[in-house]
């Protein structure tokens, strides 16, 4: 049925079943005689157990879905692969999305796919409008694929830094629609950014008939934005929206899914791409998925929900006990932020050191965020880069709670944090009070002077 199975499989089978899939492809017919430059020949037998024989790869020269008649068993695989993943993209809360695909690329190249794409339906248009997000990679996707960036600056609501519609709307009728080639959204960020005003943004590309490409890198493992892409697509224009295989399905970097609602479209997309491709990222996620069945993936989703809750409660407390406060970001249902304003006044250098002392003590994923700091990307430069806006108010950490982790890592991580912290205050208090004694001791020479 081309469904995601509801109870997992044990690994016997799914190693059966990808070995029955490996046999057609021609590359392992025990009459084989290839004559061609590209005959599936692999001379490490190391190699060839790794990829269980599927050499061939996925697509033609002229399109990454299509069926290769050499490769039966690829082909199927890649089919196979699409179906499963739209079924689960369904299961996540998009229930009305048509179409979709897997690309042995990351992120911020499949978003690059995107915008080639609508290159050829959109002619005259040089400029992406852009609501700010610090992450390089989706910055870079829309410079590589030749356009400009129109970099709208968010809107400090609360803690959040929230979509400015209005500069949005703004900046579309001060270029022109017509030189516009899509509006670019996020939903997945790091707090105080929560996602955009999708549904807001959505009714403003119908209005103007300007695509909308949706940046969802680590959104499919969160009801919260795949609510709000369903949502724009229902009331407004989501053309297409890319998520990233490694973050939201615990399998090696390198894939990502570009999908949508309208199968057209998404088709003009994967024929974009040029030759054929890699099949090792849909050969990941079809055996993780296997594994899972939509049972196991619901659970993980679930745990993932309830770590958030967990996380948010006992990062809470901690921020009290250091006299900081986490900020209240209850838009991202994904990262959280605690500030670290009395570490910023205590030292310049404090906020980037803290940083450096998680890493070392093998806390990963987290990051500080100081004020200020400018970075320049492909000559643009960003004032406060990281934070999202030129001046945050305050410098802070973020931490995130993502498919897979665990009450041990955020209960590891917080004992971490607090010992780090409470170093700070120790050494702190020992130059206040080497402070006060040189300063008494100036006072003492001065009455004696």
């Amino acid at each position: 049925k081309g469904k995601c199975p509801e109870d997992g499989w044990d690994e016997s089978t799914i190693e059966l079943f990808l070995h029955e899939l490996a046999i057609m492809d021609s590359n392992n017919f025990l009459g084989n005689c290839g004559v061609g430059e590209r005959e599936g020949r692999v001379v490490s037998g190391l190699v060839a157990r790794r990829h269980y024989r599927l050499i061939h790869g996925i697509g033609r020269s002229g399109d990454i879905s299509a069926v290769q008649p050499k490769a039966a068993g690829s082909s199927l695989l890649n089919k196979l692969t699409n179906s499963v993943v739209l079924d689960v993209i369904k299961l996540a809360g998009v229930r009305t999305v048509t179409s979709c695909f897997v690309v042995p690329m990351a992120t911020g190249m499949s978003l690059t796919l995107c915008f080639l794409t609508l290159r050829h339906k959109r002619s005259k248009a040089k400029y992406i409008i852009w609501p700010r997000i610090d992450q390089k990679s989706c910055f870079k996707s829309m410079i590589t694929a030749g356009f400009e960036p129109v970099v709208i600056e968010n809107v400090l609501e609360g803690d959040e830094l929230r979509t400015d519609l209005e500069a949005v709307e703004t900046k579309i009728k001060a270029l022109g629609a017509e030189n516009i080639l899509c509006v670019h959204s996020t939903t997945s960020c790091f707090a105080p950014r929560v996602p955009d005003r999708l549904e807001e943004l959505a009714v403003i590309c119908a209005n103007y008939d300007i695509p909308h490409i949706v940046n969802n890198a680590y959104g499919l493992q969160s009801s919260k934005c795949m609510h709000l892409i369903q949502q724009g697509a229902r009331v407004g224009r989501i053309d297409a929206f890319v998520q990233s295989l490694d973050k939201n399905f615990m399998v090696p970097v390198g894939g990502a899914i570009i999908a949508g609602f309208n199968e057209s479209f998404i088709q003009e997309i994967s024929k974009m791409y040029p030759g054929r491709a890699s099949a090792s990222p849909s050969l990941d996620v079809l055996i993780t998925l296997l594994s899972l069945g939509t049972s196991g993936y619901k659970k993980l989703l679930k745990e993932r929900k309830e770590m958030f809750s967990y996380l948010s409660c006992e990062l809470k407390k901690l921020a009290d006990n250091h006299n900081e406060r986490l900020l209240d970001t209850p838009h991202n249902p994904i990262s959280l932020a605690m500030s670290l304003k009395n570490l910023d006044e205590t030292n310049d250098a404090a906020v980037t050191q803290l940083g450096s002392m998680l890493f070392t003590r093998q806390v990963s994923g987290a990051r500080v965020v100081p004020c200020g700091s400018v970075q320049t990307v492909n000559n643009y430069t960003f004032k406060g880069f990281m934070s999202h806006a030129n001046d945050y108010p305050c410098a802070y950490l973020n931490a995130a709670s993502a498919i897979g982790i665990k009450k041990q890592d955020v209960d590891v991580f917080l004992k971490r944090l607090d010992k780090c912290l409470k170093t700070f205050r120790k050494e702190a208090k020992q130059e206040k009070c080497i402070n006060e004694i040189s300063d008494s001791n100036a006072a003492t020479e001065q009455l004696e002077d």
